[in-house]
């Protein structure tokens, strides 16, 4: 049952991040800048418009999903691993009136807090850009929370199996950098193989640059309820089977 005592588990993650906070949200900033600056004026000089928008424009909604799947992941894999399994922090923080679905939870909240300031600071590089002018970018704000929370669930069951850090790379070659390569950050889903865009409409990624996209080129994503309730979903699972994942290893 959901409960606020994970509040003050996610404070004490934010007050130790705080410490760090500058070189953090730098870090955050700079891969994503890099490839959308790079990419968006580079190639796209040499690229007719892309779905009807200068190919940078089209690059900046891809780049938002993909620094909020990134800041979740990192932050639900490497980070939640050194407080559960090198540090030892879960076992402390859990000697307190708290259950591990309090700090399940407070992991899952911290790491979709992280990805929204991953994805903030690049909206805001794309708002002073003046790459989307419309007020209906504000919803991205929205959204954002959920992307991070879908992807924050999915890192933490490979945090619940992982032996150790360099088990993170397989979910990072296998899962990770395919979805971004098929789910629409570069280029248009529409010219992919129609097995690779039958294959791209399930993952999740897909759906968040479908909602994300038309909402910084200031239109009305199509599917708003479906993309919603995908992301969602696959929230509920990947948190779910990483409770039960996570409980079975603690105890055994």
């Amino acid at each position: 049952m959901i409960s606020l005592r994970f509040v003050p588990v996610w404070r004490r993650n934010f007050l130790v991040w705080r410490k760090l906070a500058v070189p953090s949200i730098l870090g955050n900033l700079a891969d994503p800048m890099i490839y959308m600056l790079g990419l968006g004026y580079g190639l796209g000089g040499m690229l007719p418009e892309v779905g009807g928008v200068h190919y940078i424009a089209f690059l900046a909604a891809g780049t938002v999903c993909a620094s909020t799947m990134n800041s979740a992941t990192f932050e639900a894999m490497y980070s939640a691993f050194s407080r559960m399994h090198v540090q030892k922090t879960w076992e402390g923080i859990m000697t307190a009136p708290l259950r591990l679905e309090d700090v399940v939870l407070a992991e899952l909240v911290w790491a979709a807090s992280k990805s929204f300031l991953a994805g903030l600071a690049i909206l805001l590089v794309v708002w002073s850009l003046g790459l989307s002018e419309s007020w209906l970018s504000l919803w991205v704000l929205a959204v954002i929370p959920l992307i991070g929370l879908c992807f924050a669930a999915l890192a933490l069951t490979m945090t619940a199996l992982a032996p150790s850090y360099d088990f993170f790379m397989y979910y990072f070659t296998l899962v990770v950098t395919p979805m971004t390569m098929l789910c629409g950050v570069f280029f248009p889903t529409d010219r992919l193989p129609p097995a690779f865009q039958g294959v791209a409409s399930v993952l999740p990624l897909s759906h968040a640059t479908q909602l994300v996209r038309p909402l910084l080129l200031g239109e009305v994503p199509q599917g708003i309820v479906l993309h919603l309730v995908v992301l969602a979903a696959y929230a509920a699972c990947a948190a779910y089977v990483a409770l039960v994942l996570l409980r079975r290893r603690l105890s055994s």
